[in-house]
């Protein structure tokens, strides 16, 4: 019998909001069985919380947002994908702004951050969500659908009308092993055509050729990590909002995937 788990200690981490561009610090703390991964906005009188479930998904665009009450947070997909992979069922997020640190763009050093931090078990059975029949989210042109699968496998299709990017394709039995290798360091994409629009809706505006792969209208100006680094976040985002609904044993199949899509289908697993 699988059991939750937690953190072994706490740890620390700082840095800037993507797309609030504002500096923010996360302290993540063990949890008691039955919490989940509960944001504590620290900055905020009374410290209100927000967990990370389908109930509390607010807002989709370009990334994910979770609110209740006055607590709000939003590009949580990296660390909740970070939690995921690593199999963590409870843990305290204390924050201290709206948005917590992009580091690299990556799942990779929330990765490194929980290792540091080391898991334990608990007493309590692991909830896992197994599913049964075939669920799916559609569009005119995308799609993700989850099928009755045993273990954790995800099969995306990018296409993306850059010369550079085209049509990518990602297929993986998603192990903690697989993720922290192949995954996980797959940054967030951006277009410079896209950067003044973006600002001007107040997003982006903590992006940089540090903590993005970021495109001109020819090449990318950023080094890749892997050829098909585009994808390979697609599928690092599906995860991390998936995560919403604990964990999943399922195979998932998405075309032109998106946030919006990603947690609808979370919430049809949840309410499976």
């Amino acid at each position: 019998m699988q059991r939750q788990t937690t953190l072994a200690s706490v740890t620390h981490f700082s840095g800037t909001g993507l797309h609030s561009g504002r500096s923010a610090s996360i302290t993540l703390r063990p949890a008691p069985e039955g919490t989940g991964i509960v944001f504590v906005r620290t900055d905020l009188a009374g410290a209100p919380q927000v967990k990370a479930c389908t109930a509390n998904v607010t807002g989709t665009m370009r990334a994910t947002t979770l609110e209740h009450g006055a607590a709000k947070v939003f590009t949580v997909e990296h660390l909740l994908a970070a939690f995921a992979a690593l199999g963590v069922d409870n843990c305290q997020v204390d924050i201290d702004a709206v948005e917590p640190p992009v580091a690299d763009g990556s799942s990779l050093p929330f990765i490194h951050l929980i290792q540091q931090a080391g898991i334990v078990e608990q007493d309590a059975p692991a909830s896992i969500i197994t599913v049964r029949e075939a669920l799916a989210v559609r569009l005119p042109d995308k799609f993700i659908a989850i099928m009755p699968y045993d273990g954790f496998r995800i099969s995306f299709t990018s296409v993306n009308p850059h010369p550079m990017l085209g049509v990518q394709f990602g297929d993986y039995e998603l192990t903690p092993a697989v993720f922290e290798t192949e995954i996980a360091p797959a940054r967030t994409i951006g277009f410079m055509h896209e950067v003044e629009a973006l600002q001007a809706q107040g997003l982006a505006l903590g992006g940089t050729l540090e903590n993005a792969v970021v495109y001109d209208h020819e090449k990318a100006l950023t080094p890749l990590r892997f050829p098909d680094e585009l994808v390979r976040h697609k599928i690092l985002d599906v995860v991390g909002d998936l995560a919403l609904v604990g964990r999943v044993r399922g195979h998932v199949v998405a075309v032109k995937s998106s946030h919006a899509i990603n947690t609808e289908l979370a919430r049809m697993i949840s309410s499976q």
